[in-house]
């Protein structure tokens, strides 16, 4: 063995390293900049005292949560698995799972952080140029991207390393069950993450969009006042939700997303059998390492994105870098599939080879790419499906609705034939693996990915501290075309997450089932077709809870802005100054009280399931949920985007039925409502739903242990056979019938 063969499961946590240098350096460079005069570093201050006022109560709940669970995690961890499958957790599961949801809460912190630095410092380099607006708004983006794919890399290899010293002691013969249990202890870190995801990307989600809606509906329909005026008592808070949801949530949801991902191709990985150069490790080291390669060619990409004169396109300077940095972990994953893994791998039945997984690697970075593609062609401005919008906005504010839901129930059709070819292809070339290291694939650009989301909100910030700073009208300008190419991307970032939690939740399945003992799901099973009808209803009500919390407190909002204008006289003529803390402390209250609700469905009902009815009926439930909760995903997180872009398409101009409408007609009011409607569908349960579908799968598989089928499939049709031969066998046959009874016991152990 070579060096890199030796010491291979620790260079990878390296790379996670230099992920959060490169990080460091970024925020560094962002901080350094100009950051306006004193107005606009007063109003910045306010957006980042509210985030910042919001990551704290929210820790505080989340805290107790995190303990709570911990403790249980532990006490399950002493618990022993079914005797027919002795494969077990350890108490060492609830440190993964605490590690799990600091790194999650601090990936959040890092992205919210530096977007109320860089937000009034986008402000200020658009008073100079389009071009250096971008560098400064799409570097706070790569401060994100960088650090949460740094420290899911970092984490998740470390704790590995950790772990596998722990429990399989390298250098002595170890056995497929210490392995199994070293990944079954680190699936506490991935629940770890995912539920501070789900709380976070809720939480901020409700904040963000009962702030947007209480500014909008009394700020530019009541009052008719634009909508980051400073004379609008919640511009404050809406900004500051901008950060808490678009960039904390989505820091936090992609992380978990990631580090799932990952997860899930080890545990498969771990059953394969593979004779390799790194004792039968390569196929559980191969998603970690393709997560690593691609983290440094996202860095690397990202020095590609710019534009030299403001005439320049902005979408084509991040698709740039977007599509290099896939071109790029292509060309490396082939190599490093060729290196790792043996000629011939077989799971579960499966034979593959090297090959076969570098297809299912490009397979899922086409479905990553094309979803992406897809839902911005459904999503952007100028495009048929946003302009189809806007005609109907001429008849009024319901033909705007019916337009809105037309177009999201549309746009699920593409994406989810995307993401069947996808499955198909990539089982096709390497069984449960190739899905799971498909997903990989197209999770290995998440830092590129994010980069470019997060530029989003920042330029949405920009553009309001460009409002209300009062600053040339060309400054608003450059931060509005900005935002626009940020909605588009927040929308196509949205659409990769679904794509990837969608491969993710199936590779997690199949690990379920490969831990818990189940082979199929028979729905012609009552119970098992009742699991799979009560797992299809879940993201309905999932979606109820997150909608009608949005609704709770928009109205209590509304009627705090509407109190402000009526009893606080010279808000209008600028002589007083709104009370903006109590439209932010609306927020916070609404958005933690609501929470909890949607985050507790997610995660108690695959236990009451499981424990109550079984692995079958639970594997059933997982089924509906995911199908569902795609579909779901997939319908409001496009409607949504195509309302909001059909709105902002006003701001230009547009012509409808030979009349060119602007701000402030009446199809730019029926647009408005429709945006209103679209935003808790495009900013809360929409991305909501691939945290919903991946969490419930991650918890079903840290409780397959305790609920595992004494005997498998699988095992049931060899024991079958070795009965057969004893029936063959003469009378003198004992030798036969003892290898039997062996065969047996070893068949079920083994379970």
């Amino acid at each position: 063995m070579n060096f890199l063969q030796q010491n291979l499961i620790n260079i990878i946590p390296v790379f996670g390293g230099i992920g959060i240098l490169v990080m460091l350096f970024q925020s560094a460079w962002v901080t350094r900049q100009d950051a306006g005069d004193q107005t606009m570093s007063e109003l910045a201050g306010h957006i980042a005292d509210g985030a910042m006022a919001f990551l704290r109560a929210e820790w505080k709940v989340l805290s107790y949560f995190v303990v709570i669970a911990g403790v249980l995690l532990a006490w399950s961890g002493t618990l022993k698995g079914n005797p027919a499958n002795p494969i077990h957790s350890s108490p060492v599961i609830a440190i993964a799972f605490l590690i799990g949801a600091v790194f999650s809460a601090f990936a959040g912190y890092i992205g919210m952080r530096i977007a109320t630095k860089a937000n009034v410092r986008t402000t200020q380099a658009a008073r100079t140029s389009l071009a250096q607006a971008l560098k400064v708004s799409f570097r706070g983006g790569t401060v994100m991207g960088f650090g949460v794919a740094g420290l899911a890399i970092l984490g998740l290899g470390g704790l590995f390393i950790v772990l596998y010293h722990t429990f399989v002691h390298p250098g002595t013969a170890e056995s497929p069950a210490e392995l199994k249990k070293t990944i079954e202890v680190l699936a506490g870190f991935s629940l770890g993450a995912e539920s501070i995801a789900l709380f976070a990307r809720v939480g901020g989600g409700i904040y963000t969009k009962a702030a947007d809606v209480g500014a909008d509906l009394v700020g530019k329909v009541e009052a008719g006042i634009p909508e980051d005026d400073v004379r609008n008592p919640a511009t404050i808070a809406d900004n500051v939700g901008d950060n808490v949801g678009d960039v904390a949530g989505m820091g936090a949801d992609l992380f978990g997303s990631y580090v799932a991902t990952i997860l899930a191709t080890m545990v498969l990985g771990q059953e394969i059998v593979s004779a390799d150069q790194f004792g039968g490790m390569a196929p559980v080291l191969l998603p970690m390492l393709i997560a690593g390669l691609g983290l440094i060619f996202s860095i690397i990409a990202s020095l590609f994105v710019s534009i030299r004169k403001d005439t320049d396109s902005v979408q084509k300077a991040l698709n740039l870098g977007n599509w290099l940095s896939i071109l790029l972990t292509a060309v490396a994953s082939y190599f490093a599939v060729r290196w790792l893994l043996p000629p011939a791998m077989s799971i579960r039945g499966f034979e593959f080879n090297p090959m076969s997984v570098y297809h299912a690697i490009l397979v899922g970075l086409a479905v990553g790419t094309l979803m992406s593609l897809i839902t911005e062609y459904y999503t952007a401005i100028g495009n048929r499906p946003v302009q189809s919008i806007i005609q109907q906005s001429s008849t009024g504010h319901a033909t705007n609705i019916i337009g809105g839901l037309s177009v999201g129930m549309e746009s699920t059709v593409l994406p989810v034939l995307v993401l069947a070819a996808g499955i198909y292809g990539s089982y096709f070339f390497a069984g449960f693996y190739g899905v799971a290291i498909a997903a990989a694939g197209m999770m290995a650009t998440t830092a590129m990915q994010l980069a470019i989301d997060a530029f989003g909100p920042i330029a949405d910030n920009a553009g309001g501290i460009a409002e209300m700073s009062g600053l040339p009208r060309e400054v608003r300008e450059r931060t509005d075309i900005l935002d626009a190419v940020g909605n588009t991307t927040a929308a196509t970032g949205k659409g990769f997450a679904i794509a990837s939690a969608a491969l993710t939740s199936l590779a997690l399945f199949a690990a379920f089932a490969g831990i818990s003992g189940i082979t199929s799901i028979d729905i012609y099973k009552a119970n098992v077709l009742a699991g799979l009808f009560v797992g299809g209803m879940i993201p309905f009500i999932f979606s109820s809870l997150c909608i009608s919390a949005v609704g709770r407190a928009a109205m209590a909002m509304v009627q705090e802005v509407r109190r402000q204008f009526r009893e606080i006289p010279g808000i209008m003529e600028y002589k007083a100054k709104p009370e903006y803390e109590k439209c932010v402390a609306i927020s916070t209250e609404a958005s933690i009280r609501e929470m909890m609700l949607p985050g507790a469905i997610a995660l108690i009902v695959p236990l009451i399931v499981g424990f109550t009815f079984g692995a079958e009926v639970l594997g059933g439930l997982l089924a509906g949920v995911t199908v569902s909760g795609v579909l779901m995903g997939i319908f409001q997180s496009n409607a949504g985007g195509a309302w909001d872009n059909a709105k902002k398409s006003f701001e230009k101009g547009v012509l409808i039925n030979g009349v060119m409408e602007y701000k402030g007609s009446e199809p730019h009011k029926a647009s408005v409502t429709g945006d209103t409607v679209g935003d808790p569908f495009k900013d809360t349960s929409g991305p909501s739903m691939n945290i919903l579908i991946k969490l419930m799968s991650i918890v079903s598989l840290v409780i397959a242990p305790h609920i595992a089928v004494g005997i498998s499939n699988n095992s049931r049709v060899e024991i079958k056979k070795e009965i057969k031969i004893v029936k063959s066998a003469d009378s003198e046959g004992k030798i036969v019938l003892d290898t039997v009874k062996n065969s047996i016991v070893a068949l079920v152990t083994q379970q």
